[in-house]
């Protein structure tokens, strides 16, 4: 009588990491899930039953980069004694990791979900949330400015938030056009010169 085989084991950080490096470079709706398994070495019936469908195994991988490689600009508004030392740090460090030829280029958030079929609203509408939280996040450090006096109580918090945080997402689409580290350090010297005195 033959006996099943054991299902084959897979190191589920290393799946979550190849999956967020191709859905990263290629976006969402042109990874198909069989070169998803092929990639992590596992069937598609064992990526199913580890990750359920396609959506659930990109909202993984979103979360995977947000803890590995996405980090950066939540760290940067934590770190820095200012407002603008965390803006303009959090635009520098994220340019430079756009630009990091050992990675897909741009941000992930940004790119991987921006244009799907009416079948992946839900992904689309996801990253669309993480986006607006990142948002929420700087207009929150630009509101402790203002608490701290470091900004005028006039200045208007939520374009700021806005406009520094369309820089980022610029910066992250021009890194994907081939732009360079140096270009995009030259956009972020000028973004900076408007920061409110």
């Amino acid at each position: 009588m033959a006996t099943r085989g054991r299902p084959r084991s897979f190191d589920r950080d290393q799946a979550l990491r190849t999956a967020m490096l191709a859905f990263w470079d290629r976006g969402f709706e042109s990874v198909s899930t069989t070169e998803l398994a092929s990639g992590m070495n596992i069937s598609q019936s064992s990526l199913y039953a580890a990750f359920g469908d396609k959506q659930s195994l990109f909202r993984e991988a979103i979360a995977y980069y947000g803890e590995h490689e996405g980090s950066i600009a939540r760290r940067a508004l934590a770190g820095a004694d200012t407002a603008r030392q965390a803006v303009e740090s959090m635009l520098r460090q994220c340019a430079d990791r756009f630009t990091d030829g050992a990675l897909p280029s741009g941000c992930m958030v940004v790119l991987a979900a921006t244009n799907t079929t009416a079948d992946n609203a839900a992904v689309q509408e996801f990253a669309s949330q993480l986006r607006k939280r990142d948002e929420a996040a700087l207009r929150e450090r630009i509101d402790r400015a203002k608490a701290d006096g470091e900004l005028s109580p006039r200045a208007d918090a939520a374009a700021l938030a806005t406009y520094y945080h369309s820089v980022l997402y610029g910066l992250s689409i021009q890194a994907r056009d081939g732009r360079s580290r140096e270009e995009l350090h030259t956009v972020i010297d000028l973004a900076m010169a408007v920061w409110p005195t």
